[in-house]
């Protein structure tokens, strides 16, 4: 199974001196194509800073990213914002929806503002399978935390992303709806052919996952 994200010895720190925090600490990974890996460790222990260097929505101090093979942190700030909206899809714990869109709207903007039209057919496909399809004209106001969770999945889904990370995304929600959300997008992954990183501190989510990388003080320690 080739590899579809790789990291070589990324590093970012914050403050100086004695003070200084290691949020990630020379960590190099390697994420394979198709897999459902689970980043676990406990709170500080870098996991979301480490996901979001990975994604790009911070540079490092030292270290790369790779992804499909381009090193995302060449590119300038805003050849990597087109990079993110094009190959990376983001799902986090308080959704980020648009409080004024309806659910089909917050669903296609990413693609919109990337300057493209929605494939209509492909992105139903994607709320029937989700369990949104009676839901398209709703506000996220009117859903529930649950609703809301599946409507930021599918919006992941719809650009097609290389890769998919998520920070905590079942956070929010009561253990019930926690587990059929996660079955939920494994599911839709596997469907998709997606690949999945996923930050969570719960142990029941991350045995669903196909690999568990464990990090401490910024280092990844063991690869399950």
């Amino acid at each position: 199974m080739t590899s579809i994200l790789n990291t070589q010895e990324l590093v970012k720190h914050y403050g100086s001196g004695e003070g200084v925090v290691k949020a990630v600490d020379h960590t190099s990974l390697e994420v394979r194509r198709g897999e459902f890996t689970a980043i676990v460790g406990r709170s500080g222990s870098g996991k979301s800073t480490l996901l979001h260097l990975l994604g790009g929505l911070d540079r490092p101090d030292f270290g790369k990213v790779f992804i499909e093979g381009k090193d995302i942190f060449s590119l300038k700030d805003e050849e990597l914002a087109v990079f993110r909206r094009r190959k990376i899809g983001f799902i986090f714990q308080d959704y980020n929806l648009v409080p004024s869109l309806n659910v089909w709207e917050n669903i296609v903007l990413p693609i919109g503002l990337d300057g493209k039209k929605a494939d209509r057919e492909f992105v139903t496909s994607v709320i029937e399978s989700i369990g949104i399809a009676d839901k398209i004209k709703a506000l996220p106001g009117t859903l529930s935390g649950g609703q809301q969770q599946r409507v930021a999945i599918a919006r992941a889904l719809a650009s097609r992303p290389a890769i998919i990370l998520a920070d905590e995304p079942t956070g929010n929600l009561d253990s019930r709806t926690e587990m059929e959300v996660i079955s939920l997008l494994k599911s839709c992954v596997a469907d998709y052919c997606q690949t999945l990183v996923m930050i969570t501190h719960d142990e029941t989510v991350a045995q669903m996952a196909d690999r568990i990388l464990i990090i401490e003080d910024g280092r990844v320690v063991a690869n399950q």
